[in-house]
C-alpha cells in the first residue's frame, strides 16, 4: 500500500508552487521583448505581460513627398511590429507559465492515488525534498533497444 501524503505536505507543496508562480509572473512583468517591421524601421517593445512599453519609428520610414502614403505605410508597419512583439510576449508567457497550466490540468499530485484532476507537477517543480515524488529523469537514450 502506498503511503498517503498528509495535509501539511499538501499545503507545503501548494505554497511552494504558489511562490514559484508569483516569481514567474514577476519575471514576466520585468521582461521586455521587441517586435520589428519594415526591416527594423518600426520597433515595438512589450513587456512579458503584453503591455506596450515603447514604439519607435525611424526617420527613413517617412517620405515627405507623399504624406498620405507614408501615413498608411507607417500605420501598417506599426501594426506589424506590435503584432510581432505580442507573438514574442506570448511565446515568453508560454515558456514561463506553461508548466503551471500543465500542472493544473494534470492527473493529480504524485503520491496521492485516487485523487482525480488537480496538480500534475512538472519536472521544474522539485518537491522531492518534501517527500512528494521526485523530478523526472530525462531520457538521453536516442537509440532504441531491440
Amino acid at each position: 500500500m502506498e503511503p498517503q501524503m498528509d495535509m501539511q505536505q499538501l499545503f507545503a507543496a501548494a505554497q511552494q508552487m504558489q511562490e514559484q508562480l508569483m516569481n514567474a509572473q514577476a519575471a514576466l512583468a520585468d521582461a521586455e521583448v521587441t517586435g520589428t517591421a519594415g526591416g527594423g524601421l518600426v520597433k515595438a517593445t512589450v513587456n512579458g505581460q503584453g503591455e506596450l512599453m515603447d514604439l519607435s519609428i525611424e526617420a527613413a520610414a517617412v517620405d515627405t513627398d507623399d504624406a498620405e502614403e507614408t501615413a498608411r505605410t507607417i500605420a501598417d508597419l506599426v501594426l506589424a511590429a506590435v503584432r510581432d512583439a505580442y507573438r514574442s510576449a506570448e511565446d515568453l508567457q508560454q515558456q514561463q507559465m506553461g508548466p503551471f497550466a500543465a500542472a493544473m490540468q494534470g492527473g493529480g499530485l504524485p503520491g496521492m492515488p485516487g485523487m482525480p484532476g488537480g496538480l500534475d507537477l512538472p519536472g521544474g517543480l522539485d518537491l522531492s525534498s518534501l517527500g512528494i515524488g521526485a523530478p523526472p529523469v530525462p531520457d538521453d537514450d536516442d537509440d532504441e533497444d531491440a
